[in-house]
């Protein structure tokens, strides 16, 4: 079962219990260095991120205000519709990171959107991430009497066109439950609000997002009301179903969100959001400084946006889908933080990367014109290849 057993610090119960490497890495990460100390950063720096008013992108902002004010460095964060609008001024050097989400593991895999011929696997990493009080999870309205996932069978049930990121989170979800899509009536819908109103419209009967979104407010205080499903901890037969088609996931209790609270906290799952990426090829001093100003300024815009809080050094996960950047494991190994448990799964998602990058250039190397002959090729070649070096496809 591939649950994230080696999360710096445990939240489960929604609390965050710091271990004896923690406590010397936040010690380190306070004295260490001075504030007054000019990053080796570019004075005019470009980020993409989410939409205008996500908490994505206000979260960017908040980190450019401190950039501004701490170091006199402008950053232009640039919001991005869609998940290919936003990586793709990173994949052409226009911007040197992305404030982005689970698409990330998507394009490092070259899947869904990124399996085209234009796009295939890209080499991304992490620098660091939100990981914040809510989860990631599936709602329903109140007013339906549906208690658990597998009592979504026959409902109705939104997918949203051109999402794969919620739309592969809604299947996973329904896996919990023993569901597929063949199982619950689905309903297209253009976009992620539109979902959400879809639900409050009474046109669906549930929704997948974050916690703390707007939408999840507005169906809360609508005549619906709003109830999060839960995928209990301890059952390891939906968190085997669910891992097997979203292996993002992390569990969580989340303590933060409409309908939720310390008294009444969600026991199901969730994933970074944003995280900060770069390409393989960032400049590794870059890299460096970028992850060492954001965590010894967190102070100064832990407070900008509710998700904010989530950029907390004992809030990190270095053990997830996505490798880190070798000038952010080179700060987190600095102060204390990186262990030799994480080099070696860090490792091992580079070695994963490789074997994609090769299987990718072996699809090339047949001159396959017809696109959708290309895509099928693709996905087939990529999972025999990632099985024949010891990995999981994921998706087949």
């Amino acid at each position: 079962m591939r649950l994230n057993k080696l999360v710096l610090a445990s939240r489960i119960g929604g609390k965050l219990m710091a271990s004896a490497t923690l406590a010397v890495a936040m010690c380190l990460s306070g004295s260490a260095f001075g504030q007054s100390e000019q990053p080796e950063l570019p004075r005019q720096m470009a980020w993409t991120a989410y939409n205008l008013g996500t908490t994505g992108y206000n979260q960017a902002v908040a980190i450019g205000a401190m950039l501004r004010d701490r170091y006199n460095i402008t950053l232009r964060v640039i919001p991005g519709q869609n998940d290919v609008s936003r990586l793709l001024p990173l994949d052409t050097g226009r911007v040197q990171f992305s404030a982005n989400g689970v698409a990330t593991y998507f394009a490092q895999e070259g899947m869904f959107q990124f399996a085209d011929p234009q796009w295939g696997p890209k080499p991304l990493r992490l620098l660091m991430s939100s990981n914040g009080l809510s989860n990631q999870a599936v709602a329903v309205a109140a007013d339906t009497g549906v208690t658990s996932f597998a009592e979504l069978r026959g409902r109705r049930v939104p997918y949203v066109r051109a999402a794969p990121a919620l739309n592969v989170s809604m299947e996973a979800y329904l896996a919990c439950g023993g569901l597929t899509w063949d199982d619950v009536e689905r309903v297209d819908f253009p976009g992620y609000e539109a979902m959400w109103e879809g639900v409050i419209n009474g046109d669906v009967d549930a929704a997948f997002g974050t916690t703390v979104s707007g939408p999840t407010r507005r169906l809360e205080a609508s005549p619906r009301g709003i109830r999060w499903l839960p995928a209990p901890h301890d059952d390891e037969a939906c968190w085997q179903r669910m891992l097997a088609i979203g292996p993002y996931f992390n569990q969580y209790n989340a303590t933060r969100g409409a309908g939720i609270s310390d008294d009444e906290p969600h026991q199901a799952g969730t994933y970074p959001y944003p995280i900060l990426i770069a390409l393989e090829s960032q400049d590794e001093a870059t890299v460096y400084w970028m992850t060492r100003v954001i965590n010894e300024n967190f102070d100064d815009f832990k407070n900008a946006d509710p998700g904010a809080i989530g950029w907390a050094l004992e809030s990190q996960v270095f053990n997830w889908v996505v490798p880190y950047h070798e000038g952010a494991v080179r700060y987190w190994r600095e102060i204390g933080a990186w262990t030799d448990e994480y080099e070696a799964h860090n490792q091992s998602l580079i070695r994963r990367q490789a074997v994609l990058a090769d299987a990718w250039a072996e699809v090339e190397g047949e001159g396959i014109d017809d696109r959708d002959a290309f895509m099928t090729r693709w996905q087939q070649l990529r999972a025999e290849r990632l099985q024949e070096a010891g990995f999981d496809p994921v998706w087949h």
